[in-house]
């Protein structure tokens, strides 16, 4: 079964993709009515996706829009999260801004309190965007925006996470993931699926 939003509303697609999809055709993927794709960097303070240095240069061989996410752990500071980040982030200005992926899944068991984590979001959104000069984009799933970013004062970009339905916990979006067991051609296995809000440009994930 897949299910998509209306091509006709939302007609700029994405993927996210991280090294457990293995070898990726990117001919083959942008020929899928793709225009831009999130690769996973790294994670917490040290760990580094083996794939990205061979997402990132065949990504961009085909023309793709790309850019690097990070996922955040709730067990190390934002700052030590920043600095590894930037380790592996290219410094290239046409990249889309960076992302940085903050959910519960796989994460560690301790839930520090509000306070303490936006604390080190912070740390890490301030670190990054002195370095990269674009503004970081938030990936918050619905369990995650409402225990610790609803109404925290959120002034960075989100990406939601809303599978088989649009999103209804936050109507201030700029980038949906609608599906986590999509179908792409020059991928083998379930694919993150995106699209871009109507109201936006691949040109705008570039600030």
């Amino acid at each position: 079964m897949s299910w998509e939003p209306d091509r006709d509303e939302y007609p700029i697609r994405g993927l996210d993709v991280s090294h457990h999809l293995g070898e990726i055709d990117w001919t083959e993927v942008a020929g899928d009515d793709i225009a831009f794709v999130y690769m996973k960097a790294t994670e917490g303070g040290d760990f580094k996706d083996g794939a990205f240095a061979r997402n990132w240069a065949g990504a961009g061989s085909v023309g793709l829009a790309r850019g690097a996410y990070h996922y955040f752990s709730l067990c190390k500071p934002g700052r030590e999260q920043a600095l590894n980040f930037l380790e592996v982030l290219p410094d290239d200005p046409d990249m889309l801004a960076p992302v940085l992926d903050l959910e519960f899944s796989a994460n560690c068991a301790r839930r520090p309190p509000v306070d303490a984590v936006l604390k080190e979001i912070s740390d890490f959104v301030a670190q990054v965007e002195l370095s990269s000069r674009k503004k970081v984009i938030l990936y918050a799933p619905e369990d995650f925006y409402r225990a610790y970013l609803k109404g925290q004062g959120l002034n960075r970009r989100l990406w939601t996470r809303s599978i088989w339905h649009s999103p209804s916990y936050t109507k201030d979006w700029v980038l949906w993931q609608y599906q986590d067991s999509g179908t792409i051609k020059g991928i083998s296995g379930n694919v993150d699926l995106n699209v871009l809000n109507a109201e936006a440009a691949v040109s705008d994930l570039r600030t």
